[in-house]
């Protein structure tokens, strides 16, 4: 059995499961894990170099002529044979055995070390093997010097591992308050438009109550109670949907029929439109179904509602038309209005 030496780009798709040697750069040119296995085959004055990862799928090959990878076998199982030591060297019980098994794996060796990559707990993250076909003995002298090195970079390691674990909630952190303030934003204005028609019949009520018959009464109190009604359903729902992801804005799509929304937003701007003198008029069909987050869909219509409305005619000629186009692919929603438009 020989290893297959792989290119570093085209030859290792899964280079996106490399967690830690992409941190080290080992795409790129300032690549600290060739730096790294360079600098300990200089200070052995070994001709090979092997590093690997624990749980990644690419162990990194490093000679006088070459920096490429290979295929990690899951049989491997390197770390058993240190037996708590952090080095494995002749003297080592499990040298002769350790020596036998990467033989097995396609990677022979007249002389060897290997140093057992631990973490400030003790945990392996991988192993560093130097190895060539001398029968020289090693100049042990240069081997604390590397394991120093290797401590050194394990430490690096484990910082750059808190690094981006740190930048990662610092961003989750940023995106979520951008969508509290979005959601806020959104709050204020899907309720600001309903209120504008709570507040105007409450004020006929207040004002102006010995001037109105019982029917007028009946009917400005219905209009009050279904738009306080649906006011508070879409501020239930906005709450619930913030609410269920943390306050995060996450889409989530269901089938749902369009008239659900649009029924939504008629009921909380309708006291609006009828104080402003304008009719507003829901076309959108019963049985249209639609693939989207229902909660968007009714934000995104409230909001182009209450804009045609603030924009159209009050002189009693005024419309603002709901309606709905299905094709094969999509459906094509239409808000309009008799107002100016953009100039």
């Amino acid at each position: 059995m020989k290893i297959q030496l792989l290119e570093i780009g085209p030859e290792t798709e899964q280079l996106s499961a490399c967690t830690l040697s992409l941190l080290l750069g080992v795409h790129t040119p300032a690549n600290q894990i060739d730096g790294f296995m360079k600098f300990a085959r200089q200070m052995l004055q070994v001709e090979h170099a092997i590093l690997t990862f624990r749980n990644e799928p690419y162990i990194w090959y490093s000679s006088h002529e070459t920096f490429k990878a290979f295929h990690s076998n899951p049989n491997a199982q390197l770390g058993a044979f240190f037996q708590g030591q952090q080095l494995i060297e002749p003297k080592h019980p499990q040298y002769a055995n350790f020596v036998q098994h990467i033989a097995s794996l396609g990677i022979e060796a007249e002389r060897l070390i290997a140093l057992d990559l631990l973490k400030t707990d003790g945990e392996s993250i991988g192993q560093l093997l130097l190895f060539d076909h001398h029968h020289e003995e090693f100049s042990l002298g240069a081997v604390p010097t590397v394991a120093e090195f290797a401590a050194g970079l394990v430490r690096y390691i484990e910082l750059k591992v808190d690094y981006v674990g740190l930048k990662e909630l610092y961003e989750q952190q940023s995106a979520l308050n951008f969508s509290k303030t979005k959601f806020f934003q959104i709050i204020a204005h899907d309720l600001r438009a309903p209120f504008h028609g709570l507040l105007g019949f409450s004020e006929v009520l207040a004002q102006e109550r010995e001037t109105l018959d019982d029917s007028s009464i009946q009917n400005i109190a219905d209009y009050l109670f279904d738009t306080a009604q649906s006011t508070y359903n879409l501020l239930e729902s906005l709450l619930n949907w913030a609410m269920a992801e943390g306050g995060r804005f996450v889409y989530h799509p269901i089938n749902f029929e369009l008239k659900q929304s649009t029924k939504i937003v008629c009921d909380v701007l309708r006291s609006l439109a009828i104080k402003k003198n304008i009719e507003l008029i829901d076309q959108v069909d019963e049985g249209i179904k639609v693939y989207a987050d229902i909660n968007m869909i009714t934000s995104v219509i409230q909001n182009l509602v209450s804009n045609a409305l603030k924009f159209t005619s009050t002189d009693g000629t005024g419309k603002v038309i709901l309606s709905v186009q299905a094709t094969e692919t999509s459906v094509d929603i239409y808000i309009r209005d008799t107002g100016l438009g953009m100039t």
